[in-house]
């Protein structure tokens, strides 16, 4: 069990949450400009296709599953998360006038160049993590696999919308890390913005009504499950690798990786490093 909130984070955390409710969550530029010429084509207007485009933006994703979750039938008792089936269900002409493409992710952070730089890490990172966890949940024949790479996109999902609506505070942030690298990110997140940003995570999800499944594979305290190891590895990984491949903690990470997929180290390793050479020497201590 975590430490119980103090009444002053609760509040801070709870006044994000009815912030982060009201606001239209932005989307990638590449995003806006691949769904308008697909719909510009109505013979390459397809469900599938469209949800290509969304499966690689992960606000859009949420934005989907949101609306989706809000206006959902009576008779709907199973929950979605596939974005492809969330657009069967809704219907695509319907996506393209409910959920907008817009506000863009550049436009929002205009003039702030250096916090849109990190958002865009993030998303890039977690677009990585997403094709890490399901190519390994394809490899332990999981059926359900691409709601493994969901949860593994939204892992970060409450990062992604603080650099999106609070960029200084997450400026701070990084700069505090930055100078002291044994900071931890809970307590430095906590001094800054009043809370962690798992529990924000934890409090919009149940906010907006997303999916329990979601929630229950983003969690890492769910971690015995092995749909769960597979995300928190991949986001790990992705994570890891961002800082290049000799980051000192990826030789774990494929150890890790080898159990997850009952193969040695070193494959597990040839798997995931793009070039071998580029890789830390996994006879080498560290």
């Amino acid at each position: 069990m975590g430490v119980p909130m103090s009444t002053t984070e609760s509040n801070a955390l709870n006044q994000w949450v009815a912030t982060l409710s009201a606001a239209d969550l932005p989307v990638l530029k590449q995003t806006a400009r691949a769904l308008a010429t697909l719909h510009e084509n109505e013979s390459k207007l397809s469900a599938r296709g469209v949800a290509d485009v969304i499966a690689a933006d992960p606000m859009l994703t949420v934005k989907l599953l949101r609306y989706l979750q809000l206006h959902k039938h009576r008779s709907q008792t199973n929950e979605v998360i596939q974005v492809e089936q969330a657009l069967i269900m809704l219907g695509v002409e319907t996506f393209y006038n409910k959920v907008p493409s817009s506000p863009l992710v550049q436009e929002a952070l205009a003039g702030k160049t250096d916090a849109l730089i990190h958002l865009l890490h993030v998303i890039h990172r977690s677009h990585r993590a997403s094709e890490y966890a399901m190519d390994w949940a394809i490899r332990l024949s999981n059926l359900h696999y691409e709601e493994v790479r969901i949860a593994a996109l939204l892992h970060d999902l409450a990062e992604m919308l603080m650099w999106s609506f609070a960029p200084q505070d997450m400026l701070t942030i990084y700069a505090m890390q930055k100078e002291d690298k044994s900071l931890r990110s809970r307590a430095v997140q906590e001094q800054v913005l009043g809370f962690a940003l798992g529990d924000l995570q934890k409090a919009l999800v149940k906010e907006w009504g997303l999916p329990e499944l979601l929630l229950n594979l983003m969690d890492d305290g769910n971690s015995k499950q092995i749909k769960v190891r597979n995300v928190v590895l991949a986001v790990n990984l992705a994570r890891h690798s961002a800082n290049g491949w000799n980051d000192a903690a990826l030789p774990d990470d494929y150890k890790e990786l080898g159990e997850l997929l009952r193969i040695p180290a070193t494959d597990a390793m040839v798997l995931v490093v793009p070039d071998e050479g580029a890789a830390c020497d996994l006879s080498k201590p560290h």
